[in-house]
């Protein structure tokens, strides 16, 4: 047993080692904020939205695993975490799997029908957004533009939403 001064509590074995050799303790993993989406990891991201309209529904936070084929198609996600809109900002925490890089699509979901509405035309009727917020005046961004990485947990990102 490593002793310690009277009204201290004992070091863990690892960073009394670390201590005494003139090192640093290995650091300690945050704590996901309560309400993360997503299958628990070690690694989460906090997605702030700003420019949120109004309190209605949920928004939506698509992750994309970094892979230019499935960004955007059918069933191409890692998983959609939704949590309620407020308007204004709306910030969301989402797991990731491990660190890495990433995409993050999202959008409000007035009606909270867990589905992005388009127009007759196929244009979005609700707003969107994505990752590093790339311009969107002429189509879809491309994959490259939203890339994100993240390299730990409890990094913050800010995704400015579009309206129609």
């Amino acid at each position: 047993m490593i002793p310690c001064k009277p009204g201290r509590r004992a070091l863990p074995l690892v960073a009394a080692l670390a201590a005494m050799a003139g090192g640093t303790a290995p650091a300690r993993a945050e704590a996901a904020p309560a309400g993360c989406t997503g299958t628990p990891s070690a690694t989460w991201i906090d997605v702030a939205v700003e420019g949120v309209a109004n309190g209605n529904g949920l928004i939506a936070i698509t992750l994309y695993a970094d892979n230019p084929r499935k960004f955007l198609v059918k069933h191409g996600s890692l998983y959609v975490g939704r949590v309620p809109a407020r308007a204004g900002t709306t910030t969301g925490c989402i797991y990731v799997p491990e660190p890495g890089v990433y995409a993050i699509a999202i959008y409000h979901d007035e009606n909270a029908s867990q589905t992005f509405d388009r127009t007759g035309l196929g244009l979005p009727a609700e707003g969107y957004g994505f990752s590093n917020n790339p311009s969107t005046l002429a189509g879809l961004p491309s994959f490259r533009s939203v890339r994100l990485s993240i390299p730990r947990s409890g990094l913050l990102t800010r995704i400015r939403i579009k309206y129609p």
